[in-house]
């Protein structure tokens, strides 16, 4: 079984917090499902990390429709930009608890100390694969790679006990996949007929993979 992800970024971190630079100290806030972190083109002033629920970041489309970037779930840092101003809209998914530190005090803080400077510099580098990661997803020839890709991505950073407790709507999969809700709803059950997934409950959204080597089989990575 694949363990979560570790998140060596984290905010609390020591050379993000430490009593020598306690102006780096991040304060916490509460978005209830639904309620907007920051929106498009506002002034990013601060930079974020989830500690508890999840956050999708997404682009309204000049045609009407949605395309999220990137989930950011328990522990991931998001806000950090390049710019004064935020390219994506930063939605709570489920009720969200972030810690979040102003930008400004994080540069001033970099400045002076090398390991704050260098979690700064990984954590950019990190959004930036992630940008190339999702790039390459949305190439995948056919519906089915694509969703496979999904989960095993969901699968590194999620697992507990076995299953998936995907916070995420499959209206949120496909607009994060490229692909109609039909469609992902469609290689869902494809999936789950071939025996690579279970379902562990009503709603769907508990998935235990069954056979992550078939999954793999179908997520080409070159």
């Amino acid at each position: 079984m694949a363990g979560q992800t570790p998140h060596p970024n984290s905010l609390r971190e020591p050379g993000m917090t430490s009593d020598s630079n306690p102006i780096a100290n991040p304060s916490e806030l509460t978005y209830r499902k639904g309620t907007e972190i920051y929106g498009e083109n506002e002034r990013a002033e601060y930079v974020y990390q989830v500690k508890s629920g999840a956050v999708r970041s997404y682009k309204l489309l000049g045609d009407g429709r949605r395309q999220i970037g990137a989930f950011h779930l328990a522990g991931d840092i998001f806000g950090l930009v390049i710019g004064g101003e935020h390219r994506f809209t930063a939605e709570a998914i489920v009720d969200t608890t972030v810690r979040l530190v102003k930008r400004q005090n994080l540069e001033m803080v970099a400045e002076s100390d090398a390991i704050v400077a260098r979690n700064l510099l990984n954590m950019t580098t990190s959004n930036l694969k992630h940008a190339e990661d999702h790039m390459l997803l949305l190439g995948r020839k056919n519906s089915l790679e694509r969703v496979a890709a999904f989960l095993l991505e969901m699968d590194k950073r999620l697992t507990a006990a076995g299953v998936m407790a995907l916070p995420m709507s499959r209206r949120d999969i496909a607009d994060y996949l490229g692909l109609r809700l039909e469609t992902v709803s469609r290689a869902l059950s494809r999936l789950h007929k071939l025996g690579a997934l279970g379902f562990a409950d009503s709603t769907q959204r508990q998935i235990v993979l069954l056979n992550r080597p078939q999954l793999a089989g179908l997520d080409p990575q070159d």
